[in-house]
């Protein structure tokens, strides 16, 4: 049966996949392996912290969570403008994945939101 967050859920894993298929299309290039090792972590990280931030046992601990998943989302932002500015890949393959990324970190963004006010509202 589908929880509440599982679509966001499947997001930041096809995130995480995009990603991975970004990085084994980089070049076999001292930058372009630097950028991939990087990238791998930042891009596929959101998704483990929103697991963790799913099965926190305290409000403020989703809150904690949810907030690095966002950390990771800005990071992984700035990947795709690295790998385009050092021409790595074709620029028009960075763009989707910026905006993806962008529409995540909007989402995360809110569910913090969320979270602070409810947790305000029980006190």
């Amino acid at each position: 049966m589908p929880r509440p967050g599982d679509n966001i859920s499947d997001h930041l894993l096809n995130f995480a996949v995009a990603v991975g298929t970004m990085v084994e299309d980089l070049p076999d290039t001292r930058i372009a392996r630097h950028v991939a090792s990087q990238f791998v972590r930042c891009g596929t990280a959101p998704a483990f912290y929103y697991a963790e931030a799913r099965a926190s046992e305290t409000r403020k601990d989703f809150i904690h969570k949810l907030a690095i998943c966002r950390k990771e989302l800005q990071e992984s932002n700035v990947c795709p403008g690295l790998i385009k500015r050092a021409s790595l890949i074709p620029p028009e393959r960075t763009s989707a994945l910026v905006g993806e990324c962008w529409e995540l970190r909007r989402i995360i963004g809110k569910s913090i939101s969320t979270a602070k006010r409810r947790m305000k509202d029980q006190l």
